[in-house]
């Protein structure tokens, strides 16, 4: 599209190799300046962070009144198959097999409520990442933008994958996010 009668690819081709002239002529210091980057850790955020607590606090607590009630049945099922194993010497071949079905259907239904409460954990788990993800992600924009950072990358950490093997501590921005986050979600 023209300017004034003037091609856009004239004007943007002299401004992009003025551009990289420019960088070119900078030396290494002020290359650092004009370009800063920064890492952060965005699993130390949600663990350090008041919201981020919060919501891990609650997860836990979650999982263990459900593990509780998993363990209730679980005890009920070993209580359940001790009596059995004391009973069927006394009873007929057609008793034994009636409470050998009872009670492989009240292990396969405890089977599924665990697995249910595996794939329910999951889907919380998963759920509340996404949810903190895009929290932190808006907190990192901040801190950068304010900071006049042009790249923050995601250090990763042995849980996940490991992306950044080394930097300075000066570029770690994990506790100036963690700060920002807690200022924006002071729920």
């Amino acid at each position: 599209m023209p300017i004034m009668g003037i091609p856009l690819g004239r004007i943007t081709l002299p401004l992009v190799a003025a551009s990289i002239l420019w960088l070119a002529s900078l030396s290494a210091a002020q290359a650092a300046e004009a370009f800063k980057m920064g890492v952060v850790d965005p699993q130390a955020v949600l663990e350090k962070s008041k919201a981020g607590k919060k919501a891990l606090d609650g997860l836990k607590e979650y999982v263990t009144t459900r593990q509780k009630l998993l363990s209730g049945d679980e005890e009920e099922l070993r209580n359940t198959e001790k009596t059995l194993k004391e009973e069927l010497s006394k009873l007929s071949d057609v008793e034994k097999k009636e409470k050998e079905a009872k009670f492989r259907t009240k292990v396969q239904e405890y089977q599924k409520r665990a697995q249910e409460f595996n794939q329910e954990l999951q889907g919380k788990q998963k759920e509340l990442v996404d949810d903190y993800m895009k929290r932190i992600s808006s907190a990192t924009k901040t801190v950068a933008e304010k900071d006049g950072f042009a790249l923050v990358v995601d250090k990763g950490s042995e849980q996940t994958v490991k992306i950044v093997i080394y930097n300075k501590d000066a570029i770690d921005l994990t506790d100036q996010i963690t700060k920002e986050f807690d200022r924006t979600n002071n729920k």
